[in-house]
């Protein structure tokens, strides 16, 4: 347990917490600004009796991220304060804006929006839920353009050993940005509209008895879900195709690796469907293949190879040396986990789609057949976990598949970590870490299992007592 991978871990570990909740809580308030938006259209009660339901499931996951966030932030002046001195400049004001400007917007209107409820128009109150989700929105864009910057550096000028800011357009028009941004608010979009499907299944399958309302409600959720379903995966699948395009030429190792090509191919190139790769003898063992679909997936025809592993190695320890700052330096990345976690996020991708396309013709008009069968139910209900898995995966191969930089091609995992770090208050803090962070996961799975006891009748019911007995709820906010 050296500090590197102690603090790789740390960040690791923290990030991935703080991602379950952060795509989550971006899909869940789009979802239901959707749902009030039909209800201010329709008119229809149902609808805002479900997004006021609903809601409370956004309120916890915000919370929770909210949380999550803050102390995986303190890592960079405790464990990559190198990495912070270089970067500094640069990291500094996309965060600046994404605090100052989106999580400013994200609150306030967070509070207007929970507390104007029959107070303000309806169309006032559908624009407040309408800038929460440009609040979680911007503030995506903002962190992805730190991140793309990372990924593919622009706008910057070397000075005194650090990176500083040349051009912020430069960084804000970064062609990383928009495929980074594009693809992780469809994955979250995705996430939102497949968890509320999902957990109005488990709803349907409680052994209890609801009113036909509830049963309603419950089911106009499902098919909301699953349109979403349907129109966010697509856009996930088709975002992330235009992303390995740019792969291919920016980041070609990452593209390879997620592929396990280690000896570059002919043409047509056979696509590994699933193998084990070695890295002391370069070969994948067990694959199994499929001819020329290798090119089709990379460049839409059925012809060109792709570079492999070896031959990126030698021409980026020949553009950038052996060594750096003293480290000697491999620039192969994690194949395996970047190859498993590609089939998850695209296994799951894949799946996410074809339940939606099932599930509307089984919801068709005048057909209730997927809310007859419990077994269905049960897909359903189980489809609610797939997208933190394929969140999780994406994310592996963003952030693995820049190894062995914190910076592309400027500044080393080596570089970053904190000289002042000892091994010991590392493994203190991993520890610390991952107590609070299961704690606070523990937490909010029981408040969610918990809430959802109630039903969306008899919570509206609860909500309108409160508000005629408590003098405090009566007041103009």
């Amino acid at each position: 347990m050296d500090i590197v991978s102690l603090a790789r871990f740390q960040f690791a570990m923290t990030t991935i917490y703080h991602f379950f909740f952060v795509p989550f809580s971006i899909g869940t308030a789009f979802v239901v600004a959707t749902m009030e938006t039909i209800y201010v259209r329709t008119k229809d009660e149902s609808y805002k009796k479900m997004t006021k339901f609903w809601a409370n499931i956004f309120l916890l996951s915000f919370a929770v991220g909210v949380v999550t966030g803050l102390i995986q932030e303190f890592q960079f002046g405790m464990n990559w304060s190198d990495y912070s001195r270089f970067m500094g400049d640069i990291f500094g004001a996309p965060l600046a804006f994404e605090a100052l400007l989106s999580f400013f917007i994200e609150s306030t209107f967070i509070g207007l929006w929970m507390f104007t409820w029959d107070r303000v128009k309806k169309g006032l109150h559908l624009f407040f839920a309408w800038m929460i989700v440009f609040g979680t929105m911007t503030s995506a864009l903002w962190i992805l353009t730190a991140n793309s910057f990372m990924q593919h550096p622009v706008g910057f000028t070397i000075r005194n050993g650090r990176a500083e800011m040349a051009d912020f357009g430069a960084l804000l028009t970064n062609p990383q940005v928009p495929l980074e941004w594009g693809h992780v608010i469809a994955g979250a979009l995705l996430t939102g509209a497949t968890a509320f499907a999902g957990m109005a299944a488990f709803q349907l399958l409680k052994k209890r008895s609801i009113t036909d309302e509830d049963k309603k409600i419950y089911q106009k959720t499902m098919r909301v879900g699953l349109w979403m379903m349907l129109i966010f995966s697509l856009s996930s699948i088709a975002i992330g195709d235009v992303q390995m395009q740019y792969l291919i030429k920016e980041q070609p190792m990452k593209f390879a690796a997620t592929e396990a090509v280690y000896k570059t191919t002919k043409s047509p190139a056979p696509w590994t469907v699933v193998g084990i790769a070695d890295s002391k003898t370069h070969e994948v063992k067990g694959k199994v293949e499929i001819p020329v679909m290798l090119s089709v997936l990379s460049y839409h025809k059925t012809t060109g190879s792709v570079k492999g592993m070896e031959e990126i190695n030698a021409q980026l320890e020949k553009k950038y040396g052996t060594k750096i700052a003293g480290h000697k330096m491999s620039y192969y990345v994690p194949v395996n986990t970047l190859f498993w976690s590609f089939r998850v996020m695209a296994g799951f991708g894949a799946l996410m789609f074809l339940v939606s396309v099932v599930g509307l013709f089984l919801t068709r008009k005048g057909k209730q057949t997927l809310y007859e069968k419990r077994w269905m139910l049960w897909v359903m209900g189980l489809m609610t976990f797939t997208p933190f898995l394929a969140n999780t995966a994406g994310w592996l191969i963003t952030e693995l598949g820049r190894v062995p930089w914190t910076v592309y091609g400027l500044f080393t995992i080596q570089q970053s970590v904190s000289p002042s770090v000892s091994v010991a208050s590392l493994l203190t803090s991993n520890i610390v870490y991952f107590i609070v962070f299961t704690g606070l996961a523990i937490v909010f799975l029981y408040l969610v299992v918990r809430f959802l006891r109630n039903d969306p009748v008899s919570f509206d019911n609860a909500q309108a007592d409160k508000k005629a007995t408590d003098p405090f709820a009566k007041g103009a906010f």
